[in-house]
């Protein structure tokens, strides 16, 4: 699965309309839901802010007022075709004045998604399964030995009354296994999944 490094913008003219295409790495659909509310006030003047996204907890598009099937869809196309996961597509339309028909709109929409891929940094990503290690702060060596003898990898700290660490496994090893020896030490609970590079 793949999905972009960062937040990316292209530009394109077709027949005197201006399509801006706005590519943004997400991984909620309550985090798609805030940058397309943000782009809206942004380009509060555009004629349309037609949206795709495909996230861990779903997929949806919006035609945002241009007949129906001819801009999120074809937006959503481009990304699935393009196998990218965790990625939120907004095309902002200022109109030309020349109508485009609704051959030319889903060209135009699908364009501008497939320049904005284009040009995007594509990243490899898989789902891995995310622990969570709770212990107390004389423990920190132990657990930072075992993270490391067992090429685990912390991808969140927190330092409260407790330390927590959340972890994964790239090489899918038993991480509950890795730290049953310490049961009394440090507890290991499952987090959830995510979607995390290579």
């Amino acid at each position: 699965m793949k999905t972009i490094k960062k937040a990316i913008q292209i530009e394109i003219n077709v027949k005197k309309s201006q399509f801006i295409c706005s590519l943004f790495p997400t991984r909620t659909k309550a985090e798609s839901k805030e940058i397309i509310q943000k782009i809206n006030k942004q380009y509060a003047d555009a004629t349309h802010n037609c949206t795709a996204y495909i996230v861990s907890d779903g997929e949806g598009f919006d035609d945002d007022g241009e007949p129906g099937g001819t801009a999120g869809k074809p937006m959503i196309n481009v990304l699935r075709k393009n196998e990218l996961h965790n990625v939120t597509a907004i095309v902002t339309r200022y109109f030309g004045g020349i109508k485009l028909g609704a051959g030319g709109l889903v060209r135009a929409y699908s364009k501008s998604v497939m320049e904005a891929v284009g040009e995007a940094e594509i990243l490899e990503i898989e789902e891995y399964d995310v622990y969570n290690l709770i212990f107390e702060y004389s423990d920190i060596k132990i657990a930072d030995s075992e993270v490391r003898n067992n090429n685990l990898e912390v991808i969140d700290k927190d330092y409260t009354d407790k330390v927590s660490y959340d972890i994964v496994s790239k090489d899918n090893r038993d991480i509950l296994k890795i730290f049953e020896k310490y049961s009394g030490k440090i507890s290991v609970s499952f987090k959830n999944k995510q979607f995390l590079e290579k």
